[in-house]
């Protein structure tokens, strides 16, 4: 398998996640958005038509969105799960995840925080405070959801699902961009034991190819 990945895109490091988590081997092939890599002709009209990271290649068969790769790899590969069997703990798993992946992460992707600032002409303070507030809007959804529903040490229980892989590189994320997480312990938490997880620690930004600091 190939993966088309940039170091700092949150969708990327899901997959990356995921494929560490289930053993799978792949070659790492980067795609630079900060310079436009996917917005290359040859990008869109060979591997993503969505002009985004990642891509996964797994033989003749190619496949953009990462959630869409995501159950792919389930189906394809089942161990690990990332999605529960049990009915009601896979909608609790998927219901967190789409918190994170439909609500939080397409109004603070790249793409969204470059038109605000060249498109709109936004300040870099009111680009900030843009990004902080749908963190904020977020997290404090995340928690609430912990609250209810979650079980140690992972979001549900003792074993990462597809919630550990969406909420882990958004928190990731936030960080990078300077946001008070103080307020969500039970996320933090997760978090906090994500980064002693092997898989989680190879999938990370700063230990990918393309990593600059």
């Amino acid at each position: 398998m190939q993966l088309y990945s940039f170091f700092n895109s949150s969708t990327s490091y899901r997959v990356r996640i995921a494929l560490a988590l289930k053993g799978l081997p792949y070659e790492y092939l980067p795609v630079n958005i900060r310079v436009g890599q996917h917005r290359a002709e040859e990008y869109i009209a060979g591997i993503n038509p969505s002009a985004s990271v990642p891509a996964l290649a797994d033989g003749d068969f190619t496949l953009g969105q990462s959630l869409a790769i995501l159950d792919y790899l389930d189906a394809c590969h089942p161990k690990p799960r990332l999605l529960p069997r049990d009915d009601v703990l896979r909608a609790r798993v998927l219901e967190l995840s789409y918190l994170v992946s439909c609500d939080m992460h397409p109004v603070n992707n790249l793409r969204i925080l470059k038109y605000l600032q060249d498109g709109l002409k936004v300040t870099l303070e009111q680009k900030d405070a843009w990004y902080k507030h749908w963190i904020a809007e977020g997290m404090a959804g995340v928690e609430r959801l912990l609250d209810l529903h979650g079980q140690g040490p992972w979001c549900f229980g003792a074993q990462p699902t597809l919630a550990d892989v969406c909420l882990v590189p958004q928190i990731a994320n936030a960080l990078r961009m300077g946001c008070d997480l103080s307020a969500y312990p039970k996320a933090m938490a997760v978090f906090a034991h994500a980064s002693t997880h092997p898989a989680f620690a190879a999938a990370a930004p700063a230990r990918q190819p393309d990593y600059t600091a």
